[in-house]
């Protein structure tokens, strides 16, 4: 059977809308920070799209005195139920204006149009809907009576799904009447920044929330800054271990959603066809820069010749290719400095006695690429096996029994998610029994909604965010 051949069908980019340059946000005004000027750049073809005014000491200071004014005054004082509609508001904001944050996060972050479409900004405006609800019933949420925020949330958000994690973030936050000094990362600011002209548009009360591009120093200066409550940090484990060095002894509160390296384990008896796409969904995904992408595929020994000779049949149908168009399902690893560390890890995959296979492919020649790539043949103490790849590499290992896969999906230092394939629930139930990550999807992967929660163990990170455990990070309880 060939494979069909698609003609081009690119969004617009004029739907982004996009600006020459964007200030930082801060009590309830845009304005240029005192930090340097950078442009931020399509990773597609390496183009810039804007310039950021990324803020300095004094922004920070400024914003945070501007939270604390937020939250001893109206907003502190606000009912639950006018929280709420703020945040019902902002929700349906996210929605009118769905096309435009689409296009802007597949510039600015690489991901295809249709993941930004279809499900980040989906799920943006969903996470505020969610929230808002919760906003009036927190006396009703199984944390006291009368529970209480915690104050001034700093949030440090990654560069992997940028409108999605300030949505995250930001939601429960409010929702549990904290206000907010958000960091978005660093190589892709925009959306966020546009998050916040929505929360103009919605009439906040200023300081609620304030949005300050920069890189690390302004992340290290909101970690340490005696004016924050609470720090909320996604990203990677090194980072994440430093924020917990600092905070340790300050009085300050502390989640952390760190990296993963997720088993996606197929027993003889599933249902093959949905494990394979359930397979390719999980570590293709956005690239492969997921924290929880089933970089780990442990196959049952007896169906791993008719797994892999499925699966590579299906990656050939993959379109690797300009994110805005539509009919691309891998587009372009989010900067240099990523391509280069998925090239390393790939390198060490094939010189450690991993065999690599990848479709052929025509890659674009300017901006960031990397092929879908399978190792067959990996040991348990490969690089590949035990590091966070962040990108679309799948390391694949074998099993015979249910103890084997359990041995070797718990041996790592990670525990964020997993998936296990079968048609028997018995066996699920006791696989994720006995999985240690914090999600474990059954006959699916990479499947989120607001209403669930997500977090991890060990080097993963702890805390909850998402669903009604999620409301406890952000009250003091």
């Amino acid at each position: 059977m060939g494979v069909f051949d698609y003609a081009p069908a690119p969004e617009s980019r004029d739907l982004a809308r996009l600006k020459p340059s964007y200030q930082i946000f801060v009590d309830g005004q845009f304005r240029d920070g005192s930090g340097e000027a950078v442009k931020t750049i399509n990773p597609a073809d390496e183009e810039p799209l804007a310039e950021v005014a990324e803020a300095g000491p004094s922004d920070v200071e400024d914003a945070v005195r501007a939270a604390r004014r937020a939250f001893e005054g109206p907003w502190g004082r606000m009912s639950g139920a006018e929280r709420g509609k703020y945040l019902f508001r902002i929700a349906r904001a996210i929605q009118e204006r769905g096309r435009e944050l689409a296009v802007l996060e597949s510039l600015d972050n690489g991901k295809p149009i249709k993941e930004s479409r279809d499900v980040d900004v989906p799920l943006a405006a969903a996470h505020f809907f969610y929230y808002a609800g919760w906003a009036d019933k927190l006396g009703h949420a199984g944390f006291g009576p009368s529970p209480q925020p915690v104050g001034v949330a700093g949030q440090i958000i990654p560069w992997n799904f940028p409108l999605l994690m300030a949505a995250w973030k930001i939601a429960p936050a409010l929702a549990c009447g904290n206000t907010v000094v958000l960091k978005p990362a660093e190589t892709t600011p925009l959306t966020a920044l546009v998050l916040a002209e929505i929360i103009a548009e919605a009439d906040l009360p200023p300081g609620v929330v304030n949005v300050l591009a920069g890189g690390p120093s302004v992340g290290q200066a909101i970690v340490d800054h005696d004016g924050i409550d609470k720090i909320a940090f996604t990203g990677s484990t090194e980072v994440g271990k430093l924020i917990q060095r600092a905070v340790a002894g300050s009085g300050k509160s502390l989640t952390l959603e760190l990296g993963g390296k997720a088993a996606n384990i197929v027993f003889d008896d599933a249902p093959l066809d949905q494990a394979i796409e359930g397979i390719v969904s999980g570590i293709f995904f956005n690239q492969g820069q997921v924290c929880c992408a089933g970089s780990r595929l442990l196959v049952q020994e007896s169906i791993e010749d008719e797994v892999i000779a499925a699966l590579k049949r299906r990656l050939a149908t993959l379109r690797v290719g300009h994110p805005l168009d539509k009919n691309t399902d891998v587009g372009a690893i989010n900067s240099a400095a990523q391509l280069a560390r998925i090239r390393e890890l790939s390198d060490a995959g094939e010189a450690e006695g991993g065999t690599r296979w990848s479709p052929a492919c025509d890659l674009p020649e300017r901006g960031f690429w990397f092929v879908p790539t399978v190792f067959t043949g990996v040991a348990q103490t490969s690089r590949i096996a035990q590091e966070e790849v962040f990108g679309p590499v799948l390391a694949v290992l074998t099993f015979r029994t249910p103890d084997e896969a359990i041995a070797k999906a718990n041996n790592t230092p990670y525990g964020l998610s997993a998936g296990v394939w079968t048609e028997k629930g018995s066996r699920i139930l006791s696989m994720a029994s006995r999985l240690r990550a914090g999600v474990v999807w059954a006959n699916t992967f990479n499947r989120f909604d607001p209403t669930a929660p997500f977090g991890g163990y060990k080097e993963s990170g702890f805390g909850r965010e998402g669903g009604r455990a999620g409301l406890a990070a952000y009250l003091d309880v």
